[in-house]
């Protein structure tokens, strides 16, 4: 706000003052005023001039407001402008659905190898963690008796042998007396029955004494889990020695919700990835389903066990271009697993070396992993991203762009879907461009962004956005 200016000419002992603000004069005081009327006519003169310039603002507001209005009114378009979209060629490629968990590896093959018969623990050969081999003694028990004990089990197998003929003897002269007392007969058939019986009970108490051992033995290669018993120990018969697992056989349980149980069957195959042996995915199966859910907190799932598949399996999956670890020499006389059918171009030396490879990775019982079932799965099929997709009642839509610019909206017939991507069975020819709105979260890979691929290799080469045409 421009300030006002004051002014004053003394003229014969007598001053004239006067107020000017931005070329106009307010007021103009004569000699004869007192000091008190000129400060007063200064503030009149300050307060007109407030009022000036509030109502200048107030109307420069309104002039702006309407001219804002004519320019928006005369420079809007007839119709808004056109909307950009991303495009997507179609194209074909591998499909898979998959129901997902996370769990920790546990050793799936344990045995408890027990005592056979009783008596006292001689020794005891091997300790937790020790790698043994099938047919290796473990555990042994003192034997000095042994001898004796098998003696004695002949004597009563004689003794029960004699008890038998003595007791069909004495049935035969009761049934050869003609005066015999019939319960004295009946009594008699009885002893027959007992004598017999005991006969058949010394026989396998010699045989299975016989064939028993004193030694503990393993059955498989593997390594000691637990030891139960040491040197002079007394044990029973069935009295467990130790405990031995195989390190190759795994399995790991996982929950999977009430949505998707139904869709989980025993021997399904799955994949397994482990955080600890990154590259490699796994083959397993589906072993259990619990018949029971699991309730916690509300939320209701079932477990789901699966096995990790033999050597041989995951020979089968080995990515291509896997070395072997640095300084690995593969065993003399070393051959692949049965079954195992090495990639194109593979040689000899190639898949010894991959198994190999194999070989070296150790998995441990606790590891956790990520589980894959595979409930279905599509192999070189016309694939879309899902967002392209509408539905309209049961029918599906794509906006497919035409050679010329247009745009048809075209129903379809669709697949399975991971909800990324979509198979579309019907209505849609591989090449076609069909139209994916901005900001579609897929992994496929969009013209306009590049990058990203489909679940199993199909992918979607970019190629920019445009502008659709409408008509015609």
């Amino acid at each position: 706000m421009p300030l006002p200016t004051f002014g004053a000419l003394r003229f014969d002992n007598c001053v004239t003052v006067s107020c000017r603000i931005v070329g106009t004069v307010f007021f103009s005081v004569s000699c004869d005023a007192t000091k008190g009327e000129v400060n007063a006519m200064k503030l009149n003169a300050i307060r007109v001039l407030m009022k000036r310039r509030v109502s200048k603002i107030v109307l420069g507001v309104v002039l702006c407001g309407v001219v804002a209005f004519v320019l928006i009114s005369v420079l809007r378009p007839d119709s808004a402008p056109a909307l950009q979209y991303q495009t997507a060629t179609v194209q074909r490629g591998n499909l898979t659905v998959e129901i997902s968990g996370s769990g920790n590896l546990a050793l799936s093959s344990t045995e408890d190898l027990a005592f056979e018969m009783a008596g006292t623990v001689q020794e005891v050969l091997v300790e937790e963690g020790d790698s043994v081999e099938q047919g290796q003694v473990l555990a042994r028990l003192d034997t000095s008796e042994r001898e004796s004990e098998l003696t004695g089990l002949e004597r009563a197998l004689l003794q029960a042998k004699i008890g038998l003929k003595n007791a069909k003897l004495a049935l035969e002269r009761a049934e050869e007396d003609d005066n015999a007392d019939p319960l004295d007969i009946d009594m008699k058939e009885l002893q027959v029955t007992l004598a017999e019986g005991n006969l058949e009970d010394a026989e396998e108490a010699l045989e299975e004494a016989t064939n028993a051992s004193p030694e503990v033995i393993a059955p498989f290669d593997g390594f000691i889990r637990n030891v139960n018993v040491r040197g002079g120990d007394e044990v029973r018969k069935g009295t467990v020695a130790v405990t031995l697992a195989d390190p190759d056989k795994f399995d790991v349980d996982i929950l999977v919700s009430e949505m998707d149980i139904s869709q989980v069957e025993k021997g399904g195959r799955a994949t397994l990835q482990a955080d600890a042996v990154s590259g490699i995915s796994f083959p397993g199966n589906v072993t259990y389903i619990a018949p029971t859910a699991t309730i916690q907190s509300g939320v209701v799932n079932y477990k789901v066990t699966v096995e990790v598949g033999s050597l041989s399996d995951i020979a089968q999956i080995l990515p291509s271009g896997m070395t072997p670890p640095e300084g690995f020499t593969p065993p003399e006389g070393f051959t692949p697993p049965e079954g195992f059918t090495p990639p194109a171009g593979w040689g000899n030396s190639s898949v010894t070396q991959a198994v190999g490879t194999l070989k070296a990775i150790q998995l441990r019982d606790g590891l956790t992993v990520t589980v894959n079932i595979i409930v279905d799965q599509r192999t070189n099929v016309l694939l879309v991203p899902s967002g392209a997709i509408t539905t309209q009642g049961w029918q599906s839509y794509l906006q497919v762009l035409l050679p010329d610019g247009t745009i048809e909206r075209r129903a379809i017939k669709t697949g399975i879907t991971d909800y990324v991507n979509t198979e579309v069975t019907d209505g849609l020819n591989e090449g076609e461009k069909v139209i994916v709105p901005q900001g579609t979260a897929t992994t496929t890979q969009q013209e306009g962004q590049g990058g990203g691929m489909f679940p199993g290799g199909g992918t979607f080469p970019g190629g920019g956005t445009f502008t659709p045409r409408t008509g015609g």
